[in-house]
């Protein structure tokens, strides 16, 4: 990455702008839905006051303990998931490029799995879903014999893996003992339950580091759309940027895992979304984010919200929402004569 003074600033597009608005409103929204519907839910008069650190009895009990970690959780890691997302997108130039396809959540689930399993309280759950990660991109990357140059081969590819990191999941499920099996059972699918301040505080920070990096890549990551012999002329390194931005993809796919299970298809459908909201150029790494944060709150409030299906994890919901639209791509990929 090499300094270009001005000509690396990009001024921001009046249509950027009003889509953020847009979904910042939307995701005031959610929130204030996630803290104060349902019957432990706090009262809407009475919200401003206990953000403000007023909040006493069960309002005290629903924001310190019980939403208040899990929505700020649930925006972190949609965040993360949407940054992943963007990066892995950009790098292999094809909207079907996610770490959920390749297997890059499935392979930080089984990680996660595993020392849960193995070696529980020994080693951090989060190094865990981070070498399971690496290890998942790795076994992509190699059985494809071209990298992430040909988007057929690292889709199929990573159907294999996650297949694989799967039966790794079930596997330590059926092994483990029954009280913790159903606990790590919500975790595989995705889930937002019972998360803490710790958990808000390690995705938070991770997102915090990772950020201000996938900001200096934004031009070379644009630029490198265009291919890597343009991206060279105008004095990039490609090769350079793709380990970049592939390491800053694992290292927030595998934090939002640990922190909520490898909850599937934010990372898909947030920089698609985010691109055709805004209709621009390049990854659009912070609106990603935003809208990650947003799909991921939104599910959440449906989980926790519909009648019918308030005990069901959330990863749930986002899979019926990623499934359909991964189906609609695939077939648009296709069409193209992509894959």
């Amino acid at each position: 990455m090499t300094a270009r003074g001005a000509s690396a600033r990009h001024a921001v597009r009046p249509r950027t702008l009003a889509t953020a608005a847009a979904f910042l409103l939307l995701l005031a929204a959610a929130a204030t839905a996630t803290l104060t519907l349902g019957r432990l839910g706090i009262a809407p008069a009475d919200l401003p006051g206990a953000l403000l650190g007023g909040a006493e009895g069960k309002d005290a009990f629903v924001l310190e303990r019980l939403r208040g970690p899990r929505l700020v959780v649930a925006l972190g890691v949609g965040a993360a998931f949407g940054l992943a997302g963007t990066l892995f997108q950009s790098v292999t130039r094809n909207p079907l490029g996610s770490p959920d396809v390749i297997g890059i959540g499935a392979g930080a689930g089984a990680g996660a799995a595993l020392v849960a399993l193995f070696l529980p309280g020994l080693v951090p759950v989060p190094l865990g879903a981070l070498t399971g990660a690496v290890l998942a991109m790795a076994a992509v990357y190699l059985s494809t014999g071209t990298g992430f140059r040909s988007p057929g081969r690292f889709i199929v590819a990573g159907i294999g893996v996650t297949a694989v990191a799967q039966a790794v999941i079930q596997y330590a499920v059926y092994a483990i003992e029954r009280d913790k099996a159903s606990v790590l059972t919500a975790y595989v699918n995705g889930s937002l339950n019972a998360r803490s301040w710790q958990d808000a505080a390690t995705i938070w920070l991770v997102v915090a580091l990772t950020a201000p990096l996938t900001a200096l890549l934004a031009r070379d990551l644009t630029v490198g759309e265009m291919g890597d012999d343009t991206a060279t002329a105008l004095g990039t390194r490609p090769a350079r940027v793709r380990t970049a931005a592939v390491v800053l993809s694992i290292v927030l796919s595998a934090a939002a895992v640990s922190a909520a299970g490898p909850i599937a298809f934010i990372s898909l459908c947030a920089p698609q979304i985010a691109r055709r909201c805004t209709r621009a150029a390049g990854p659009n790494l912070a609106m990603s984010a935003l809208v990650g944060a947003f799909l991921l709150a939104l599910a959440d409030l449906a989980a926790q919200q519909l009648p019918l299906f308030t005990t069901l994890p959330v990863g749930i919901y986002t899979m019926a929402l990623g499934g359909g639209y991964l189906g609609y791509l695939l077939i648009r990929e296709w069409r193209r004569g992509v894959l």
